[in-house]
């Protein structure tokens, strides 16, 4: 795919480079799961009814939206206000303010709003808002050729013999603008037809000045080798699965022999365990693009004639990728409790990953602390009550009250809404992680697509709505460019990724062979597992 992409473009695919090296063990409790994440609040176990909860959209917003530079040399960066939305002209038709804030406008206003002109180039929160939000009513690709179809006969670039001055004028806005879509939406470019109408028009804008032919080189390539890493990513998750799969099965057919190794004795040491799940957590984070979050609840736009319900929107799958990563966390942590044969040994398994979790929320890496809880409010192992009573649970309850549902998770937001501020103002790159509770955060967003309506009554669309999307999504694009600051310990890595876990069944058949079945309906159950 790389190779076509790059030969599409006429740049040099960049060398393949260091595959990833977190490999990812891929789980699912259903097989229903790994087809669309519409079903997301379903696949992610919990210990608690979370979702019963009245919701309440965050108060702390972001003020930013994600940026590029602009142009190097070409443009004034003072005509970039990041909080003003000004139009192109004067009573543009199409586009209604209030308070000098687009509100909403028709389809195609929008589109021409995006499009750069010689005395004009669109507020750079205007692009991500709309290129966030406009696949809910048009293929990126036919976006894409709208924008190209624009730029062309409104510059006239499309004629031989159009005038150089207007091209070096508005050559520089045109490029900065392909540069902020391959840059904030790469996937969006594994579409075929999104690179050939980017060809043709970064063709033509190249055509008359070298530094143009630089710029778009640049560009090409910087395109080329995300979409590289992307695909580099995805081998390592499918040989990853495959070799999972290959450990579950010889579980299955020998258990005892199978299971050599635990958590304890690969590392004793809670701090470490949690800066390894850190590792992990904000590489998967990385992968997520943003349109993933739009994508996962898009429906068809009851203007369109096209039956086919965008079904060839999706280009990656990361956040999929991320809720098996939770799921699988949480089984691994009931796994490890279970696994034991002495209830000395399973109580310390218990404290050792009480203590994980308090590493993890000292750290900001509320994902995997949540992760960690739902693990050990399973059933299977929160019915272990002999083995509950020989912990120290003092810790484990502070850390249960800091993710409590009620209120909307409001002493959790009041933590992350601390993390965030830490991070702000961070004095070294350990301070600058914030990882969120990603099933709250994902929540939260389909809540806000559900609750407000996508057009108004005059067939406009709603863009008041999408500002406040896109608020949401940009705070998540600052916490996934975190780099992670520690060092990284292969085995643990590896163990925490491609360690067999149990199934719900084989966990309650541990579990109930740990300590006996108390009442007809275990009873029940352990006949039937047995």
């Amino acid at each position: 795919m790389a190779k076509f992409l790059a030969e599409l473009l006429g740049c040099t695919l960049p060398d393949k480079g260091t595959p990833p090296l977190l490999e990812v063990r891929v789980f699912l409790p259903s097989a229903e799961g790994r087809k669309s994440i519409c079903n997301f609040l379903s696949l992610v176990r919990f210990p608690w009814q979370v979702w019963d909860s009245v919701w309440r959209p965050s108060s702390h917003q972001p003020d930013n939206m994600p940026q590029t530079p602009p142009f190097t040399g070409q443009l004034n960066t003072s005509s970039y206000n990041k909080n003003l939305y000004q139009t192109k002209e004067e009573g543009y038709p199409g586009l209604y303010y209030h308070d000098n804030n687009l509100v909403s406008g028709s389809l195609e206003a929008l589109i021409h709003h995006l499009v750069p002109t010689m005395d004009y180039y669109p507020d750079r929160t205007y692009i991500f808002t709309f290129l966030l939000s406009s696949r809910l009513f048009i293929h990126p690709y036919e976006l894409m050729s709208k924008v190209c179809h624009l730029c062309m006969e409104q510059q006239r670039l499309s004629d031989p013999q159009a005038d150089k001055v207007i091209v070096r004028k508005i050559a520089p806005k045109i490029l900065q603008l392909l540069t902020e879509w391959t840059e904030t939406f790469p996937y969006d470019f594994r579409d075929e037809r999104m690179m050939r109408s980017l060809k043709e028009l970064t063709h033509r804008l190249a055509s008359g000045d070298e530094v143009y032919r630089k710029a778009v080189s640049q560009m090409s390539q910087g395109l080329i080798r995300r979409l590289t890493v992307l695909s580099q990513y995805e081998e390592a998750l499918g040989k990853i699965n495959a070799t999972a799969a290959e450990r579950l099965t010889a579980l299955k057919a020998k258990p005892q022999a199978a299971i050599q190794r635990d958590m304890l004795s690969i590392c004793n040491d809670p701090f470490t365990v949690a800066q390894q799940l850190t590792h992990i957590e904000l590489e998967r984070l990385s992968y997520i693009g943003p349109e993933e979050f739009v994508q996962a609840f898009v429906q068809k736009d009851p203007l369109d004639n096209d039956k086919s319900c965008f079904s060839d929107h999706k280009k990656a799958s990361n956040l999929e990728a991320y809720v098996e990563w939770f799921n699988r966390l949480s089984y691994l942590v009931a796994t490890e409790i279970c696994m034991p044969v002495k209830k000395k040994h399973r109580a310390r398994v218990m404290e050792f990953f009480i203590d994980v979790a308090r590493e993890c929320f000292n750290i900001g890496n509320f994902n995997s602390l949540m992760a960690i809880i739902s693990g050990m409010n399973m059933s299977p192992v929160s019915r272990l009550k002999k083995t509950w009573s020989k912990v120290k649970t003092a810790k484990f309850d502070i850390l249960e009250h800091q993710m409590d549902p009620s209120s909307n998770f409001y002493n959790y937001r009041t933590a992350l809404r601390g993390a965030t501020q830490r991070s702000i103002t961070a004095n070294s790159s350990r301070e600058k992680i914030v990882i969120p509770f990603f099933s709250l955060l994902i929540k939260d967003i389909y809540f806000l697509n559900e609750g407000c309506a996508n057009r108004l009554q005059n067939g406009h669309i709603n863009f008041e709505k999408f500002w406040e999307l896109a608020k949401q999504v940009s705070e998540f694009m600052t916490w996934k460019k975190v780099e992670c600051p520690f060092e990284k310990d292969r085995k643990i890595l590896q163990y925490l990724l491609t360690a067999p876990v149990f199934t719900e069944d084989a966990l309650y058949l541990a579990s109930y062979e740990s300590e006996g079945p108390e009442n007809h309906m275990e009873k029940d159950r352990w006949k039937s597992l047995r």
